[in-house]
């Protein structure tokens, strides 16, 4: 009868500690649930590439450091930091600095304003000034080699939040650690990998001409090309709005003013019309290169000339013509004079721009000067005064659709479509339109934003771009409604350049606590369950039982024989 009385007091003693086993259980769980609460952000890290071997770029893409803010103690160890730099306060010399000492740092994260966001059609007021900073903190990441993760967020409240506190803690001298407690910053991906044989793509639209009877000869050919692929800081926002959105968005707008006078037999003219749209364009044109090679050269010599259109969205009052024949040649004097007529009958200028290629310099400034390579005629039309350096200035961060005016490409549809209308026909006299506003051959706004909207959403870094890519497919549908013939073209990027993956990831943010918060818990939770078990103890065997718990139990002696 005792034993079952006893073990009748240890049943209920620990039914007794259910609620407090479960209150106990309950506070490790809203501990481990308040440890992964974490606020997530997209991330968009640096471009990561070679160049015949040598690096460039970002090098790491993992990470999981505390978060720092320029409010630190000059001479503190950033080395397990992750330094956050909002745009609009960045420090441009004390980055260089950084970078040119090769000083260690755990991450970058630099912080966007969300007018620069890919779509953003409401302008943020951004100054020339502000555009050229980011133009140049862009240089300096893209042609260094920086041993650590750079990722670009855009701003928002949590990451204001976050960046205040942070800011409050390093004035204070109190830098996260994990002492101290404050921000951490992760990204778990796995580390990035070479992309396999990155293509590039060229899409061929051709409308053929009309020949009079019994004419056998072969008739001429005017081109008209846009590159449309884009290079960036951060691929995965490179969008390219006027380097080279705009210029597509021209391109297709021709080639469906074309396709109307061309799908009637009268109003056919005698020339072909080849529409073009190239990749591998920050690349030394490199897709426009390979797209010549492989026409025959009967083909390449029946173009008559090339207009190439580079960066035709954000001009004023003054579109540019490049040239790589000297401006008195006879055929850039009767392209160039077909432009001004036009453009003077529509209200603005256009200049000519002579830049003599180098033959044995392998390198290209403009599109037009891998036609002159080959002895065909071409110039570039573009709002760009001087041409882009290699890998700069196709597909900026501040190249969004805020930054291109919709008016500024219709002119450029207009003069190009006009001047064009005015050669194949014939008609050279001024104040001829073609196109006007009020006719059936009008320029469509609807269609030029529509475009121009599409194309300054989608990132189009050519290394990052499949054979299948929606976008590619898109342009390519466009063009089979416009024109008879369509093709595309595939070919490998030139080896001399590597890219690697991961281009966008998921930041989680969590908000820890302190190693002496943790020990405080750890000691409260400790004491109590020392307190509990104690009681259960005292409840089930009584106060010696615990008391013998404690002492040391006798030692056995052994009885040697």
């Amino acid at each position: 009868m005792a034993d079952e009385k006893k073990s009748k007091q240890r049943h209920e003693a620990f039914a007794s500690m259910y609620p407090q086993l479960l209150a106990i259980m309950l506070i490790l769980v809203a501990c481990v649930d308040l440890c992964d609460a974490a606020t997530v952000v997209d991330v968009y890290r640096l471009i990561q590439y070679d160049i015949s071997g040598v690096p460039f770029g970002s090098r790491f893409s993992s990470l999981n450091h505390h978060a720092a803010s320029l409010s630190f103690q000059r001479g503190a160890d950033l080395s397990r930091s992750v330094l956050i730099l909002p745009l609009r306060e960045l420090d441009l010399g004390f980055l260089q600095d950084y970078i040119s000492q090769k000083q260690s740092l755990g991450g970058l994260l630099i912080l966007l304003p969300q007018t620069l966001r890919p779509g953003n059609i409401n302008g943020g007021g951004e100054t020339q000034g502000f555009r050229k900073l980011l133009a140049q903190l862009e240089n300096l990441l893209v042609h260094g080699n920086l041993p650590f993760p750079v990722y670009f967020a855009f701003e928002n409240e949590e990451t204001d939040a976050m960046l205040a506190d942070v800011k409050k803690n390093d004035a204070l001298g109190q830098q996260a650690t994990a002492t101290t407690g404050g921000y951490k910053l992760v990204i778990s991906v796995s580390e990035p990998k070479k992309i396999a044989s990155p293509t590039i793509t060229n899409i061929q639209g051709w409308l053929p001409g009309s020949r009079a009877e019994g004419d056998s000869n072969q008739l001429p050919t005017i081109a008209i090309v846009a590159s449309y692929d884009t290079f960036g800081a951060a691929p995965a926002l490179s969008v390219g709005s006027d380097s080279n959105g705009s210029g597509v968005v021209a391109l297709l707008e021709v080639a469906r003013l074309f396709s109307t006078l061309y799908s009637n037999p009268k109003t056919r003219g005698r020339y072909n019309l080849l529409f073009v749209l190239t990749s591998g364009g920050p690349y030394n044109y490199e897709g426009t290169q390979k797209w010549l090679k492989s026409l025959d050269q009967r083909m390449r010599e029946s173009i008559d000339y090339a207009i190439c259109l580079n960066s035709i969205g954000s001009w004023d009052n003054e579109l540019l013509v490049h040239v790589s024949k000297p401006p008195d040649n006879a055929f850039i004097k009767q392209i160039f004079e077909g432009l001004s007529n036009v453009a003077e009958d529509l209200g603005f200028q256009v200049a000519l721009k002579h830049k003599k290629i180098n033959i044995s310099n392998s390198r290209v400034a403009w599109e037009h000067e891998q036609f002159s390579r080959l002895r065909v005629t071409a110039a570039t039309l573009s709002g760009l005064p001087t041409p882009p350096e290699l890998l700069e200035s196709s597909g900026s961060l501040s190249d969004t659709r805020q930054l291109v005016h919709e008016d500024a490409i219709i002119k450029g549809v207009k003069l190009v479509a006009e001047s064009l209308a005015r050669h194949i026909y014939g008609h050279q006299r001024k104040d001829t339109k073609i196109f006007a506003d009020d006719s059936s051959l009008a320029v469509n706004p609807f269609n030029v934003r529509s475009w121009l909207d599409l194309l300054s959403q989608n990132p189009r870094v050519a290394p990052f771009l499949s054979k299948s890519e929606p976008l590619i497919m898109a342009l390519k549908k466009e063009l089979e409604d416009y024109t008879a013939e369509v093709s595309v073209q595939h070919e490998s990027l030139d080896g001399i350049f590597t890219f690697y993956d991961s281009t966008k990831a998921s930041l989680n943010i969590y908000q820890v606590a302190s190693v002496t918060f943790d020990l405080l818990l750890l000691l409260v939770l400790g004491s109590y369950l020392i307190v509990l078990f104690s009681f259960l103890v005292i409840t089930t065997r009584g106060v010696d039982d615990l008391i013998s718990l404690f002492r040391r139990p006798p030692s056995r002696k052994v009885k040697m024989v």
